[in-house]
């Protein structure tokens, strides 16, 4: 695996056919930009879509009648809670936005959360919430940390803007079972100021089998404008 501290171009995500779910933020001069993407190598998690509803983004199942379990698939990945922007990969996105709304802070909301039950991967959840006002973000992941179930490791990483400078945490190191789960810190990412570049190269450079959903953004840091583009496998993108 490649060092994850020096800046990386968006085509290194070819370098792993299997990055689960990726988180990406970025804060450059007074815009942010933010991308979440799913993979999955089931039919019950490839049997998905991202939606806009509203200020949020919304996963659904693209036929209902093969939807098999929605417990660890089907949820919101991304929210606002006033100047805050929550992206997760899982229903903590609730959590963190229950807690914001009843002055808890995202660390106090993840510490009642673990990583998913779903042995024997124990898929970790990760998480990412930034300051539309200030840029400043923080991100978070919950993994297994014995091999068995039984202990959770919580990691918590606070940045301030950096121009050019992205952070990507994602939930496996490779394809395998089970999966490895992420290690060390998130990544270093290089990303391209036009938002379309952004989106088409992210989408390019995951594995083309295992690639489901992409959601990015740009926020206009002064009036709260999020530009969103959404790409769908199962809607022919």
């Amino acid at each position: 695996m490649e060092s994850k501290v020096k800046n990386h171009d968006l085509s290194f995500l070819s370098s792993n056919d299997y990055w689960g779910r990726g988180i990406m933020i970025d804060t450059s001069g007074r815009r942010i930009a933010v991308a979440y993407f799913i993979m999955g190598r089931s039919e019950n998690s490839r049997n998905r879509y991202f939606y806009q509803e509203g200020d949020k983004v919304a996963i659904a199942p693209y036929d209902p009648a093969k939807l098999e379990d929605p417990t660890l698939i089907i949820y919101y990945p991304v929210k606002t809670v006033g100047n805050q922007l929550i992206v997760t990969n899982g229903d903590q996105t609730d959590t963190v936005e229950e807690h914001l709304n009843q002055g808890g802070t995202f660390e106090s909301a993840l510490r009642t959360r673990e990583f998913e039950p779903d042995e024997p991967h124990f898929t970790p959840r990760i998480s990412g919430i930034v300051d539309m006002t200030d840029g400043a973000f923080k991100m978070s992941i919950l993994k297994n940390i014995d091999g068995i179930g039984k202990e959770c490791g919580r990691y918590f990483y606070e940045y301030a803007p950096v121009d050019g400078t992205a952070r990507f945490i994602h939930t496996y190191e490779g394809n395998a079972t089970p999966l490895p789960t992420f290690e060390g810190e998130p990544w270093k990412v290089e990303i391209p100021e036009d938002l379309d570049v952004f989106t088409e190269t992210i989408w390019k450079s995951l594995n083309e089998d295992n690639k489901i959903s992409l959601c990015t953004m740009m926020i206009d840091m002064d009036t709260h404008e999020k530009d969103v583009r959404i790409l769908n496998k199962r809607m022919g993108d």
